[in-house]
């Protein structure tokens, strides 16, 4: 007996269904979780890395990656580096035995206004995976979307061919930048815009479709299919299912477990709301930035300046916590322990 396509449907998951317009991206660094759900890509950053090498089933990289930079050498801060570098090349690659797509692994928050630092930690990071025999290809490598940072995406990508994922990604200013400086994509955090909209204006709650940041993603989504831009958007950081399915059509979207389990669970109708055919139709028009036009169009919203800043320190403080606990295996490695 044949289902109806109606039927049909109302039998497959709301994650099943966003699988069809969106690529869906596990935005994570638990294995357990990506082996469950089955995305195409995913997605790290120094959080969710702290998290992950907190759980004892992970303890064995952890380990791994002390034991690899004591090897390589060097003072307490050469090794550190090379022992964040090889934990987070470490946790990609285990992510990469179990997704047919890229994963994400992003350059220390820390080095956000430094182009030509991010350069060579990127090219490092990408030099340790391919010791590990994984292509360039299949990595993303994550850089704040400072002016600084996009520069840095711009020369990685036109010079050496490495992919770049624009993260923390506030303003329309930053991507329109990221476009014209052709990187692969960005990561536009919605979830995060909505946090300061619900603490900055008297308004407390939103419907999907009014929600700030699914507005800001629809309208950078609509520019760069608009304008043949060859970057694409990959929304990050939802706060609920209702945001996701308000950008079911998107290039790509980043989810955590939680709300992919949600996803999984519900059984309504999504409805594509992103299409290239609808932003061909949009209003909007095509503007360039230099660094100066760059600065003060980012610097005139404040929810972007604000929101840039706190996410680069809190990646930031995350690291530090990461290698506080890196100085520790340090500790018990050289004492024996």
């Amino acid at each position: 007996m044949s289902v109806s396509p109606d039927k049909r449907r109302k039998m497959e998951s709301a994650l099943e269904q966003l699988k069809k317009y969106t690529v869906v991206v596990a935005d994570t660094g638990d294995f357990n979780a990506i082996e469950e759900y089955k995305p195409q890509d995913a997605t790290t950053n120094p959080s969710l890395i702290l998290a992950a090498a907190k759980m004892p089933a992970y303890q064995h990289l952890v380990d791994q990656a002390v034991k690899f930079g004591i090897a390589k050498g060097g003072n307490e801060e050469e090794q550190i580096n090379n022992i964040m570098d090889k934990l987070f090349v470490s946790f990609g690659v285990e992510i990469l035995k179990k997704i047919p797509g890229r994963v994400s692994t992003e350059v220390d928050a820390r080095l956000s206004f430094d182009k030509d630092e991010m350069v060579a930690r990127a090219r490092r990071l990408i030099a340790m995976y391919e010791e590990a025999g994984i292509k360039k290809e299949r990595v993303l490598i994550k850089l704040s979307s400072t002016w600084e940072g996009i520069q840095a995406g711009r020369e990685l990508e036109e010079k050496y061919g490495i992919h770049c994922n624009m993260t923390l990604l506030f303003s329309f200013a930053q991507a329109v930048a990221c476009a014209e400086a052709k990187v692969t994509l960005i990561s536009p955090f919605v979830g995060r815009i909505l946090d300061w909209f619900k603490e900055n204006t008297d308004q407390k709650s939103f419907e999907p479709h009014e929600d700030p940041g699914v507005v800001s993603v629809t309208k950078i989504y609509n520019y760069y299919k608009k304008f043949g831009y060859s970057t694409v958007v990959m929304g990050a950081s939802f706060r609920n299912t209702g945001e996701v399915k308000a950008l079911a059509g998107c290039d790509l979207l980043t989810i955590s477990p939680g709300l992919l389990g949600e996803l999984s669970q519900d059984h309504s109708e999504i409805k594509v709301n992103l299409t290239p055919q609808t932003a061909k139709a949009c209003d909007l028009e095509k503007i360039h930035l230099n660094e100066k036009d760059f600065r003060w169009q980012h610097n005139e919203d404040r929810m972007a300046v604000e929101k840039l800043s706190d996410g680069i320190r809190k990646f930031a403080a995350d690291a530090i916590k990461l290698e506080t606990m890196i100085k520790e295996k340090i500790l018990n490695v050289k004492n024996g322990q």
